[in-house]
């Protein structure tokens, strides 16, 4: 997806305020918002990236009861959790927010005015399931029971993850509850507010219809939906802790935490710019579609969300909303062939992922990883291999040659006067064609095959031109060899500086050369600061330490979990 207009809109899926995210969650939205952002950035683009962490629903009632705080403390201290280990990771959020702001609260309650006004709100008497071992009722996502489609036995009252299929939870078989398990369940009448969904089906069939350019991922599960034909949702619960609906009859009623979650991108884009001093300059990025690409990024099972019910939000106020040009789903990373647990100590959390290893090394390993065809499964043993073979073998391998011959025989400095190796430009430039067209259409597994590449093509040009054989006969000619080593290890730092910042980083640090912001690879391709003196600054750390075959047994051990019953939640 080539993106023709300067200014970029970014989004990923807001984390859920409960604790700290397992690493498959980073790779799910995140992480890859990220990769694209800091690309486009290179690119010259003007880039706003949006994310914030979503507070409302019952999950964060339970949190806060079992931690002994108030709802607020409770969000406000994982608000703060969450976006200190994100900062942690390099994630260059341009605001990172909340939804439980009186700004969300706004937002919400303007779309839902004008989709009442629209005629697309009707109210409805539902039986809803309420347990009296919680003594509550519950809600859909804490309702489980056997799918009726699939017949997978662990399905949620608003969704199976097994087929996709979004349910309800009278659709369930066997319902029970997810906090107690029990099935005494008892279903009692009230009236509640849906939104008719089925009354922009015909829009919203256009405009998927027209996006070609999405992933099959995305178009598949967006026109399966459409296929089963749209139905009305509910949009109201009975909790505390929410966006309250504004109409006197629903006082002691809120939002469903997916009425008013979405909203968020629109509400952070409001609190940025008042931040920022501009307070009506969010309209030029939310009000002006034609001005603007809007690129979202979020994990498989938000996809239904994002394709289809907000886009009917917005498309009912009978605004001029931004639609999105491109979303990017991503399949779910497994680990060691099952889920994350929380409750079972399985699998790697963000905040104990930065104690084992750093920012780069998480960052490069799931951007290999990443599950962008189908489901992926992590492991340490998998993950070891990719550090140890890629940056330590391959790109560490290349660095160590060409510094300690830099270093060993010529102190550092490189005289002036530089050849440019015609082939080597040639194949290099080929893959950074390839690079840049793989990273514009958001394919990050084919973007890494052309890094590989491109470490491929400096390891064999060191290894055929053999500087530290032709050092015995023609120390001028050894000169070129290694600027055109040093050449490539531009382009190398640029064309990292999406994916590891930090690594990139150090490679320009160590070549004496601007750090931030990260030229664009383009430019990378001029070879002309080459031709003075270069001073080299060869007191950087080891860049990249193998991960040795003991540690990867005693991390498998200790993020294997206990065999406990797993009652966590994607």
């Amino acid at each position: 997806m080539k993106i023709d207009m300067n200014k970029v809109l970014i989004t990923s899926a807001l984390p859920y305020i409960n604790g700290t995210k397992h690493v498959g969650n980073l790779i799910g939205s995140m992480l890859p918002a990220d990769f694209y952002a800091r690309f486009q950035r290179q690119q010259g683009k003007e880039v706003l990236y949006i994310c914030g962490t979503d507070e409302h629903g019952t999950p964060a009632e339970l949190g806060a009861q079992a931690a002994g705080l108030n709802i607020e403390q409770y969000c406000q201290q994982n608000h703060c959790l969450q976006r200190d280990i994100y900062r942690s990771f390099d994630i260059s959020f341009d605001y990172f927010g909340r939804t439980s702001t009186k700004m969300n609260r706004k937002c919400t309650q303007e779309i839902f005015a004008r989709l009442n006004d629209h005629g697309y709100i009707f109210e409805k008497s539902i039986k809803q399931y309420y347990s009296s071992i919680d003594k509550r009722f519950l809600p859909d996502r804490y309702i489980e029971g056997t799918c009726p489609r699939c017949h997978y036995t662990d399905a949620r009252g608003d969704q199976c993850d097994k087929c996709g299929a979004l349910l309800s939870p009278e659709e369930l078989l066997s319902p029970r509850s997810a906090l107690s398990g029990s099935t005494d369940l008892q279903q009692i009448a009230g009236n509640h507010l849906f939104f008719d969904l089925g009354l922009l089906e015909p829009q919203l069939k256009s405009w998927i219809s027209n996006q070609d350019g999405w992933p099959p991922l995305v178009r598949g599960i967006a026109n399966q939906w459409l296929k089963e034909g749209l139905k009305a949702r509910c949009i109201t619960r009975d909790l505390h802790w929410g966006v309250p609906v504004p109409l006197p009859a629903y006082h002691d009623k809120v939002f469903y935490v997916w009425f008013d979650a979405p909203m968020g991108y629109i509400s952070m884009t409001q609190e940025w710019a008042a931040a920022n001093g501009w307070p009506e300059s969010w309209q030029a990025w939310w009000l002006a579609p034609e001005d603007v690409n809007l690129v979202q990024f979020m994990a498989k099972d938000n996809v239904p969300f994002h394709t289809l019910f907000w886009p009917a939000m917005l498309k009912g106020s009978g605004q001029d909303w931004l639609s999105a040009s491109y979303i990017k789903g991503v399949n779910w990373l497994t680990y060691e062939g099952d889920k994350f647990s929380t409750s079972r100590r399985r699998g790697v959390f963000t905040d104990k992922a930065l104690e084992l290893f750093p920012a780069d090394y998480w960052r490069y390993g799931l951007f290999a990883m990443i599950p962008e065809s189908s489901d992926a499964d992590f492991s340490f043993q998998a993950f070891a291999q990719i550090i140890n073979k890629d940056l330590a073998d391959s790109l560490g391998n290349f660095i160590n040659r060409t510094f300690k011959i830099i270093e060993n025989h010529f102190g550092g400095i490189l005289p002036a006067g530089f050849l440019l190796d015609d082939r080597l430009r040639q194949d290099i430039g080929l893959q950074v064609k390839s690079y840049l067209t793989q990273m514009e259409e958001i394919q990050f597994r084919k973007t890494g095959h052309h890094i590989r590449k491109m470490w491929d093509i400096g390891n064999e040009y060191i290894s055929q031109a053999q500087p530290w054989q032709v050092l015995k006969t023609d120390r001028p000619q050894v000169i070129h060899i290694l600027k055109n080593c040093l050449y490539l290890l531009n382009i190398f730092s640029c064309a990292l500086a999406p994916i590891i910042p930090a690594l990139a980083g150090r490679i320009r640090q160590a070549l004496a050369l601007q750090q931030t912001p990260f030229p664009s690879l383009e430019s990378a391709m001029d070879a002309h600061w080459l031709d003075k003196e270069i001073h080299l600054d060869l007191q950087v750390d080891c860049l990249v330490k193998k991960i040795p075959p003991e540690r990867v047994e005693a991390l498998t051990a200790a993020f294997s979990g206990s065999q406990d019953t797993d009652s966590t939640r994607r």
